[in-house]
């Protein structure tokens, strides 16, 4: 099993759980990837404590190992537990005109964690990064795909008042490129070979785009946010919720942030969202009968269930009444994971699959009906993302936000870092969590896993 698993390959441009002997693929092993990486494991104690100091139950995917590793969470609650500042920072990186719901799952995190904690969030669109390392997407297309995105993720349910979103083409400069400038100098070509896998083949741009995405990490890249008082701001830091795979990337920003005397970034992983045909690789834009994009109609979703999505069932109806069903390999179960929020459901749902009193096609006719209700709200709200309301997204102005409305009292002798005058205080906001009868035999040559 170990050099097996030992085979998969994960970064920022590559998800593959590896291949076996017999040339079937092989689910992610997310245990692995927090030795390989180095990060730590979401645990019970962690959890509790998130509920504790927010006064919020940890969201679904938190409960159910969705989001499962961090570095330094407890960091970040330590500084909202004082009533300390710091901000959001997640991105997108555009290569379509619609996103899959694959994408969705850390902007919906997100979204939940700006909620709970009542903070500033800057969320960056990498089309520079996009066109750099792809040899069919132009500028124009980037920059179109990054409008496009930036109004998929605003019906997400993003709030302007506390929100930040911008397109590398259009921001770098001024205090954002002294920060790139200032990161770029400290990361040699070998690091970069070593943390991505380049050679002497990728592009300069590739090399040198680390140091573009380490900087929406330090706070002093935002005076509209955080003020000009370089001194203060730079003690700031960030909260990055992402995909495991976008590690990589601040694993190099980690190294060098206290050397330039900026605070680490935390992060909060996710695992990915299985791609249709089974989880040891992710949904692809690039690979329609791999995903359900946010823009799909009603009939493309439930026939892309249908046709694709890989089964846990067994090979007859009797040796499924018999055996049940493997609920770790079923695609349509483990979507249920992510975008089912009633825990007593799911857990009645798997407990009859898998003892053989629900079949794989009851399980599919769940999971479409769900993933059709998901993807109808998004449209509707996408409808009134007009360019007006996304151009307010991309203002460079003072963001609206409280914090922690209840901080613990601080030992005198720690000074309490303060946000600058620019930055408007405004009232915090409550968080807002959120099948058809016979046996299907689609199988695929994938292995799965959640």
């Amino acid at each position: 099993m170990a050099s097996q698993s030992s085979e998969q390959k994960i970064t920022p441009f590559e998800v593959s759980g590896g291949v076996d002997e017999s040339g079937q693929l092989l689910p992610v092993d997310y245990e692995k990837l927090i030795r390989d990486f180095g990060a730590t494991r979401i645990n019970s104690q962690l959890l509790e404590r998130f509920e504790r100091v927010t006064g919020k139950r940890p969201h679904r995917f938190m409960r159910r190992g969705i989001v499962f590793s961090h570095r330094e969470l407890d960091k970040i609650l330590d500084r909202y537990e004082k009533g300390q500042p710091f901000y959001l920072y997640t991105g997108r990186g555009p290569s379509s005109d619609s996103m899959h719901i694959g994408h969705s799952i850390p902007f919906e995190f997100t979204k939940w964690l700006q909620d709970v904690f009542d903070c500033p969030l800057v969320i960056m669109l990498t089309d520079d990064e996009k066109f750099m390392h792809s040899q069919k997407i132009t500028i124009d297309n980037a920059k179109k795909y990054a409008a496009d995105n930036a109004k998929d993720i605003i019906a997400l349910g993003f709030d302007p008042a506390k929100t930040f979103i911008f397109s590398d083409f259009d921001f770098v400069g001024g205090a954002f490129y002294e920060n790139i400038c200032a990161m770029a100098k400290r990361i040699t070509i070998n690091s970069v070979k070593g943390t991505f896998g380049f050679n002497d083949s990728n592009n300069v741009g590739e090399f040198h785009f680390c140091a573009t995405q380490s900087a929406t990490a330090f706070a002093t890249s935002f005076p509209h946010i955080f003020g000009d008082d370089k001194n203060k701001v730079r003690s700031i830091p960030c909260l990055i919720p992402c995909a495991i795979d976008q590690d990589p990337y601040f694993r190099q920003c980690r190294n060098e942030a206290e050397k330039m005397k900026f605070k680490k970034p935390s992060l909060i992983h996710s695992v990915f969202l299985p791609a249709l045909q089974g989880p040891g690789s992710k949904m692809s834009a690039s690979i329609d009968s791999s995903a359900i994009f946010l823009g799909d109609q009603p009939n493309q979703v439930k026939n892309k269930v249908n046709k694709y999505a890989f089964s846990g069932g067994r090979d007859t109806v009797e040796e499924h009444r018999k055996l049940g069903g493997n609920s770790k390999v079923d695609v349509s179960f483990q979507y249920l994971t992510f975008f089912l929020e009633d825990d007593e459901e799911l857990a009645r749902i798997k407990k009859a699959y898998e003892s053989g009193e629900m079949l794989t096609g009851e399980i599919k006719q769940i999971c479409i009906k769900l993933l059709q209700e998901y993807v109808a709200g998004f449209q509707e709200r996408r409808k009134k993302v007009t360019e007006e309301v996304r151009l307010d997204f991309f203002k460079q102005k003072p963001l609206v936000y409280q914090g922690n409305p209840n901080p613990v009292k601080e030992d005198k002798k720690e000074e309490k870092p303060k946000m600058e005058k620019s930055v408007v205080v405004g009232l915090s906001k409550p968080p807002q969590d959120e099948a058809s009868k016979g046996h299907s035999k689609t199988k695929s040559n994938s292995q799965a896993s959640p």
